[in-house]
């Protein structure tokens, strides 16, 4: 069964996942803070894509690199002058809209990312398209917007003073590759991984958390020699599909799309896109990209630093080339959420809603249940004991069957129900969220029973 946004959202913000930024004041547009909840999703997220691509990886090392940066960055990488939209505005109705968003809603088969003002220009004349916010047939010139945000620094506010938040983490990696290298002693191939915010003043942002003016990246940034045989490409599309199976990402709704010539960065070789059925329609998710030695030696040039690698076994100097596997977090915890949430039929005239997240990124593990108010203290304790070892929630609030929908609500795997019958036989009742099956478990065992469990 298919959801809306709407519907998603609106139990998302109302569980305390997601609130709109500023909200008291009205908030602020495409602004969204992640609450209580989502916060925790959110790190259980980046602490797996941590694990996984840096921690258990015996290629790679992290980096938390600055968010502001020398200017000469951006011209080099090429951002200063060439990161833009072409931007199209309504004469009647004032709307601002992208001119190759505008032709790709309306032919979804198509992708103009590469094309030129002129050929965009011709393509909504030849098709006639029409303002998708009044019906009228009467645009502006197609012109290029900046996407990146300028700030000052210091304290003069003039043209020398102007700085830019980064539009994405990658550069900050490309400029550390010598450091890195350096200072660990790296040999090729190795990665260099970091997870940060980014900032891009985007034309037209939206469909909630799917695209905003500031967003995280979990980006990757691995070098290796070309002229091994070791295909490399190949080798992170299956870490990536590796690490989409370990959050249970169902893989009917999304699908690995290969990028046409036209159609890459300028930065890019080839690109494979993971791109996720949401519904909004089809939108990237992942993206996968040989970056060949663009950065290195566009920084080389720049900087007038030398960013080749020596090999000691061969004494040849190489530019190493690059395969960047890239997620903004925002994008991939909205497919989690929406790919998690159910509403199903308990019996004949009920139904539950529940988010059948991973255990290894539900919010929490495990709930702590007391079955009557006079057992909250021992539940309590229970609660205690088990928050040394696992997200823990107590929920005491309502009764019994009011507490597992509020617990399914936000996907919590396991209720750990403390009743009368726990006094005596030093039992507890434990309920699977997805089954709603329910088993006695000695509180002894508890703790072994849930490792096994969440491994």
């Amino acid at each position: 069964m298919q959801y809306t946004l709407e519907e998603v959202v609106n139990h998302l913000k109302a569980q305390g996942f997601v609130f709109q930024g500023s909200e008291i004041y009205g908030g602020l547009a495409n602004s969204w803070d992640f609450g209580p909840l989502g916060v925790e999703l959110e790190r259980n997220l980046k602490s797996l894509w941590w694990q996984h691509f840096i921690t258990k990886s015996k290629y790679n090392v992290g980096l938390d690199s600055a968010i502001l940066m020398n200017n000469n960055v951006w011209k080099a990488s090429g951002h200063l002058g060439n990161f833009a939209d072409p931007l199209l505005d309504c004469r009647k109705c004032k709307t601002r809209m992208r001119a190759d968003k505008l032709i790709e809603d309306n032919y979804p088969d198509l992708n103009c990312g590469g094309w030129s003002n002129e050929q965009l220009k011709t393509f909504i004349e030849e098709k006639n398209l029409v303002c998708p916010n009044c019906g009228a047939y009467d645009f502006t010139d197609i012109r290029q917007f900046e996407l990146m945000f300028k700030t000052n620094q210091g304290v003069l506010e003039d043209e020398k003073s102007i700085v830019y938040l980064r539009p994405e983490t990658a550069q900050g990696i490309f400029v550390n590759f010598k450091n890195v290298q350096r200072s660990l002693r790296k040999k090729l191939p190795f990665g260099i991984g970091q997870i940060g915010k980014s900032f891009r003043n985007e034309i037209t942002p939206g469909n909630f958390i799917f695209r905003t003016r500031e967003f995280e990246q979990m980006e990757l940034e691995f070098f290796y020699d070309p002229n091994e045989e070791t295909d490399w490409f190949e080798y992170w599309v299956k870490e990536v599909t590796k690490f989409l199976n370990l959050i249970n990402l169902n893989p009917k709704n999304y699908l690995f799309c290969n990028h046409e010539a036209n159609e890459l960065a300028h930065y890019a070789k080839h690109t494979i896109d993971v791109e996720y059925k949401f519904p909004f329609g089809t939108g990237e998710l992942w993206g996968i990209a040989d970056r060949g030695d663009f950065d290195l030696r566009q920084h080389s040039i720049t900087s007038k630093q030398d960013l080749s690698y020596l090999n000691q076994e061969t004494n040849e100097k190489i530019l190493p080339h690059v395969i960047e596997p890239s997620v903004g977090v925002g994008r991939l915890m909205l497919a989690i959420l929406y790919d998690a949430y159910y509403v199903e039929q308990v019996g004949d005239n009920d139904s539950r809603i529940v988010l059948k997240l991973s255990p290894l990124l539900a919010p929490y593990q495990l709930a702590v249940i007391p079955l009557s108010k006079q057992l909250n203290e021992v539940a309590y304790q229970l609660y205690e004991k088990l928050l040394n070892q696992f997200q823990c929630t107590y929920d005491e609030t309502g009764n019994i069957g009011k507490r597992y929908r509020r617990q399914d609500a936000i996907g919590t795997p396991f209720c750990v129900t403390f009743d009368f019958e726990s006094l005596e036989d030093q039992k507890v009742t434990v309920r699977n969220r997805d089954t709603m099956v329910q088993e006695r478990i000695a509180i002894a065992n508890l703790e072994e029973h849930f490792q096994a469990l969440l491994k």
